[in-house]
């Protein structure tokens, strides 16, 4: 498990983008405050809508972005994929358990070419796997998916909040310094509950996106991410 310092960050999804100013869109996100941008690969068979794959992130390679990307794979199979993702600059890979028999030969495929990995539960996914401790240890995310995949601008779901307060209780306990993302349905509204919880990445797709004003809203919700961390150092200290 490499070293990673604790962060807390929004992470754009272009998914709710608009894609005929793509570069554009995600510039603005940058200059905003966005510290890494997430980028959904679906396959419309894995879930039931398909996106984009890794001849878009050459693209934004070729463009100059250089901001850390995390691709979420809602695929399968993954292997090639994986593959041409890591030859496309990826920073972050992030697949769903169920889309593989072989999660120990895919995360080692992944750290031996220098980029970071992440395990996504869906809602209805057992968190069981992250009971192996060869998984967790080579884990630097754990995606909490907080409504179904496939599709943005979805409600989040409460029931997500109990599985972040126990994959942080995992974690912490584990000794590993592994992130907790969260994605689906965060906005202003739900942001300081989610960070409170314990989340470190917030994946927002459409209350970004679906503004017109990226940098305030993305700034209200950093701050309100910062509250939520301040007032559970508070909590700790009494």
């Amino acid at each position: 498990m490499s070293k990673i310092e604790h962060k807390y960050y929004i992470s754009p999804s272009i998914l709710a983008a608009n894609f005929t100013i793509l570069g554009k869109e995600i510039q603005q996100v940058i200059s905003a405050g966005a510290k890494s941008i997430h980028f959904d690969v679906m396959d419309n068979h894995y879930v039931p809508n398909l996106s984009i794959g890794p001849i878009v992130l050459r693209s934004l390679r070729k463009s100059g972005f250089e901001i850390p990307i995390d691709i979420h794979l809602m695929a399968k199979p993954i292997d090639k994929l994986v593959c041409s993702f890591i030859k496309e600059k990826s920073n972050c890979i992030i697949f769903h358990p169920e889309s593989t028999n072989k999660i120990e030969h895919i995360l080692n495929k992944i750290k031996e070419n220098n980029c970071k990995t992440g395990l996504a539960f869906s809602l209805s996914t057992s968190l069981k796997y992250l009971e192996n401790n060869y998984i967790l240890k080579n884990l630097d995310t754990v995606l909490i998916m907080s409504v179904n995949p496939g599709f943005f601008g979805q409600k989040f779901q409460i029931k997500a909040i109990n599985r972040i307060r126990k994959i942080r209780k995992l974690i912490n306990n584990s000794g590993y310094k592994i992130l907790i993302s969260v994605d689906g349905g965060i906005n202003a509204n739900n942001i300081y509950k989610i960070a409170y919880s314990g989340a470190d990445i917030f994946v927002i797709g459409s209350a970004i996106f679906h503004q017109n004003h990226y940098f305030e809203t993305i700034k209200e919700m950093q701050l309100k991410i910062i509250r939520a961390k301040s007032d559970i150092l508070s909590k700790n200290k009494n």
